[in-house]
C-alpha cells in the first residue's frame, strides 16, 4: 500500500498555523495594497492576492453564531459549502482562525500525502487530515478524538468542488456520523455533552465588471479545445457553444447520434442514461441499477474488489469518470433565465479543469485557479444543528443540514442581487 493511501495523523504546529493565517490574509487573499491595482504588479498573483478576495463580508451576528458552537466542553464539526478550489482553503482558514484556530481540516489525500515528504510534513503541521477514498476509518477516528478535545473539525459535506456557488450539492453523511460518535463518547463521561454541526456558506461576487477578462479566458479555452467561435455569439452563448460541442464529442465517442433538436439538458440526460446502462452491465450484469449515485458507489466498490482485472478496471473507470464529468453541469445550469458573470466564470473554470489538459498552464490552473478580477467573499452562518437535541435519523440530519445551507445560500444571493452586486445576461442554457 502506497503512502498516499495510508492515514498519517496530523501534527499541528500552532506557530506555523498562526504564521500561515497571516500569510493567507496578505498574499493569498487580499494582496498587498499599493501594488495590487498597479501594472505590472497586479499581474503577479502574490502581490495581487492569489485568490483576489479584496473584501470579506462576515457580519458579527454570523461570526458570534459560529463561535457559540465551538470551544471547550463541546464537539464541533464545521461544514462549509464548496464552490471553488484553492479559495476554499483560504476562506475556510480565515473563518476558523476567528473561532477555533486549531481546527483540523479534511483535504484530499492527493494534496496531503501525494506531493512528497516535505509537503506532507507541511500539511500535517497545518492540521490537515487526508481523506482517503475507501479507507477513511482512521481519519474519522482521529477527527472524533480531536473534536472531543474542544477543537473544531472542518470538512466539506458536498465532497469535491462543483463550481456552482448558488446550489448546494447533495451532502455526504460523514460530519453527522462523526458527530454522533462524538456524542456517544462524550456522553459516556458528561451527560450534558453537546455536539454541533456548524454549517457555513460563502458566496463570491466580483467587485467590478470583468467581462473583458472572462472573454479572454473564454478565447483561451476555445483555442485550447479547438472550438471555433461563432462571430455573433455573446459571452454566455460562447460558453453554451463550448459545452454543446464537448457534449457532441462525448456522444460521438459513445457512438450515440446527437439530437440537434433537443436541449443541452435533454441530450446530457440521454447520454448519462446510456453510459449508466453500460456501466451497470460491466459491474453487475444481473441487476438493473437506475440510481446514478448508487451506480457510481457500486462502481468504486467494484474497482476496489477487482484489482486483478486490468481490462475491466479500464472500462469501468472510463465509464464512471465520463458520467461524473458530464453530471458536473447539473440541472442548476438551465434553471434560471439569467446568468451572472460569476456563473460564467464557474463554467469556464469547470471546463478548464475537466477538459483542458495541454500543459503546465492548465495544470497550475487546476490547483490554483485564477479569478477574472477582484472579489468580495460574503460569509454567512446558518443555525447550527445540535445533534444532542436532534431526534431524527442520520439521513434526516443530513437533509436538515442541506436545507439550512441552501436556504442561506439562496437568501444571500437574493440579498446581493437586490443590492446590484451582479451583472446579468440571458442564460442560453435555459430551455436550449
Amino acid at each position: 500500500m502506497s503512502k498516499i493511501d495510508v492515514f498519517v495523523a496530523p501534527r499541528p504546529n500552532p506557530v506555523l498555523i498562526r504564521a500561515m493565517t497571516s500569510v493567507n490574509r496578505i498574499v493569498m487573499l487580499r494582496g498587498i495594497p499599493g501594488f495590487r491595482d498597479i501594472l505590472p504588479f497586479n499581474r503577479l498573483a502574490g502581490l495581487r492576492g492569489v485568490a483576489n478576495v479584496r473584501h470579506i463580508d462576515f457580519p458579527d451576528t454570523d461570526l458570534e453564531r459560529l463561535r457559540a458552537s465551538c470551544g471547550a466542553g463541546k464537539a464541533s464539526f464545521i461544514t462549509p459549502n464548496h464552490p471553488e478550489f484553492f479559495t476554499d482553503w483560504m476562506i475556510d482558514k480565515e473563518i476558523v482562525s476567528q473561532v477555533s484556530p486549531l481546527t483540523a481540516s479534511w483535504a484530499t489525500n492527493g494534496v496531503v500525502n501525494g506531493l512528497g515528504r516535505m509537503m506532507q510534513k507541511f500539511w500535517l503541521a497545518n492540521n490537515l487530515i487526508a481523506q482517503i477514498p475507501g479507507n477513511s476509518g482512521a481519519a474519522k477516528e482521529h477527527s472524533v478524538a480531536w473534536a472531543l478535545k474542544g477543537h473544531g473539525v472542518l470538512l466539506h459535506p458536498e465532497g469535491g468542488v462543483g463550481w456552482h456557488a448558488n446550489v448546494v450539492a447533495p451532502l455526504l453523511p460523514g460530519a453527522v456520523e462523526m458527530g454522533l460518535e462524538a456524542l456517544r463518547l462524550g456522553r459516556a463521561t458528561a451527560p450534558d455533552f453537546k455536539v454541533w454541526i456548524a454549517p457555513v456558506i460563502w458566496k463570491l461576487a466580483f467587485t467590478r465588471n470583468v467581462e473583458a477578462a472572462l472573454a479572454k479566458e473564454c478565447a483561451y479555452v476555445e483555442k485550447s479545445l479547438k472550438i471555433e467561435r461563432q462571430a455573433t455569439d455573446t459571452l454566455p452563448q460562447r460558453i453554451h457553444h463550448i459545452c454543446s460541442t464537448l457534449l457532441t464529442r462525448d456522444e460521438a465517442a459513445c457512438g450515440m447520434p446527437s439530437d440537434e433538436g433537443a436541449t443541452y439538458a435533454e441530450r446530457q440526460k440521454a447520454l448519462v442514461t446510456e453510459l449508466g446502462r453500460r456501466l451497470g452491465e460491466s459491474i453487475s450484469p444481473d441487476a438493473a441499477i437506475t440510481d446514478t449515485i448508487e451506480l457510481l458507489r457500486r462502481a468504486r466498490r467494484w474497482q476496489r474488489e477487482n484489482t486483478g482485472d486490468a481490462e475491466g478496471q479500464k472500462q469501468v473507470r472510463a465509464l464512471a469518470d465520463t458520467i461524473q464529468r458530464l453530471q458536473r453541469v447539473g440541472p442548476w445550469a438551465s434553471a434560471n433565465p439569467h446568468i451572472t458573470q460569476e456563473e460564467i466564470a464557474e463554467h469556464l473554470k469547470r471546463i478548464r479543469n475537466d477538459y483542458c489538459r495541454g500543459g503546465l498552464r492548465d495544470t497550475i490552473n487546476r490547483f490554483i485557479p485564477q479569478p477574472a478580477g477582484p472579489r468580495c467573499a460574503h460569509i454567512r452562518v446558518p443555525d447550527p444543528l445540535g445533534l444532542h437535541e436532534y431526534p431524527g435519523s442520520i439521513d434526516d440530519a443530513v437533509a436538515e443540514l442541506h436545507r439550512r445551507m441552501q436556504e442561506t445560500v439562496t437568501s444571500t444571493v437574493t440579498e446581493l442581487a437586490a443590492k446590484g452586486s451582479f451583472i446579468f445576461y440571458p442564460n442560453p442554457f435555459y430551455r436550449h
